[in-house]
């Protein structure tokens, strides 16, 4: 459940990246006279960015806040990751969706934490 219009805008800028990337690299691995078709560094970028998405869906429903952070590194570790092998497989709209996914990630970090509240027994 999305509780802020800022958790609400990030988890859609990272969705929203993460599909135009998996987009463009499967895209590019596909298609003829890219410079990148059959290559592992393609298919390896629309992997990770399914990885993303997934990533995007677990740290949403993060209510702890040691988990969260860690979500949230390794998320940023992978928004850099898929935006320099973008780079260096001169697909830069990758590279720029990227960006829109930090931009995410930000929004996504400014929203607070609300704990889940469940009986121990």
């Amino acid at each position: 459940m999305l509780h802020s219009s800022s958790s609400r805008l990030g988890v859609l800028l990272l969705l929203l990246s993460a599909v135009v990337g998996f987009a463009v690299a499967l895209y590019a691995w596909l298609t003829p006279l890219t410079g990148v078709t059959g290559t592992i560094g393609a298919l390896g970028v629309a992997i990770d960015c399914v990885l993303l998405a997934l990533l995007t869906f677990i740290l949403l429903r993060a209510s702890r806040r040691g988990w969260r952070i860690l979500l949230i590194v390794i998320t940023l570790v992978m928004l850099i990751g898929i935006g320099f092998a973008g780079a260096l497989l001169h697909q830069y709209i990758i590279t720029a969706a990227m960006v829109v996914g930090l931009i995410g990630l930000i929004a996504l970090c400014k929203s607070p934490i609300h704990p889940r509240h469940s009986a121990r027994v």
